[in-house]
């Protein structure tokens, strides 16, 4: 076996003892203890997506999947957030919780003026946003900010970014899920990044 040979140390169950073990309900056949992971936020980064009071497994291991897919530097979750290793949550990203930078128990303000004082504008996405995304230039480095769909980004927050953005909506949806709303705005970020670095390579 592959894991054995790499020197992780294998040990056979039968099925009564799998299905105790794992949290599906139709598990893979695969259980897997590691050490949690303990991410720091780059000195330098150039696109980070941050996660506040996002208490949805699902939802915030898709935004760490989709912030790894777009070539986001960290992914930061806020205090009140979901643990990343919540095994729903683990498994919505796919092996991205692997990929890149995630850190925890972040305090909201002084959060913002860190990244704020590592180069990076901090945007904050909104409803009632005072700023269209199509209106954004993006290539510069940034920090994007979500809240929870039941109850969005509170006025303090808000208030401390240097932009509140809306995503503008075409159709006659009232809003969209949080996963693809950051989907949206985070490879808005990596695009414009991507050719502004092009024009001036």
């Amino acid at each position: 076996m592959a894991a054995a040979a790499q020197g992780v140390e294998v040990v056979h169950v039968d099925d009564k003892v799998l299905n105790a073990l794992a949290e599906t309900v139709t598990p893979q056949g695969l259980v897997g203890v590691a050490p949690l992971l303990d991410g720091t936020l780059p000195d330098a980064p150039r696109l980070v997506a941050v996660l506040h009071e996002v208490s949805d497994p699902g939802n915030a291991g898709t935004v760490i999947r989709t912030a790894d897919a777009a070539g986001a530097d960290a992914v930061v979750l806020t205090e009140g957030s979901v643990d990343p290793h919540n095994g729903k949550c683990v498994r919505a990203t796919a092996g991205s919780l692997w990929h890149l930078p995630v850190v925890t128990e972040a305090e909201p303000l002084e959060l913002v003026a860190t990244l704020r004082a590592r180069g990076l504008r901090v945007l904050a996405t909104a409803g009632s946003g005072d700023i269209g995304l199509d209106d954004l230039d993006l290539a510069g480095p940034t920090a994007w900010v979500f809240g929870s769909e039941a109850h969005g980004l509170p006025d303090a927050v808000l208030e401390a970014a240097d932009a509140r953005v809306r995503i503008p909506l075409y159709g006659r949806a009232e809003s969209l899920n949080l996963a693809t709303a950051a989907a949206v705005c985070l490879y808005a970020s990596a695009r414009a990044q991507r050719r502004g670095s092009t024009v001036t390579g």
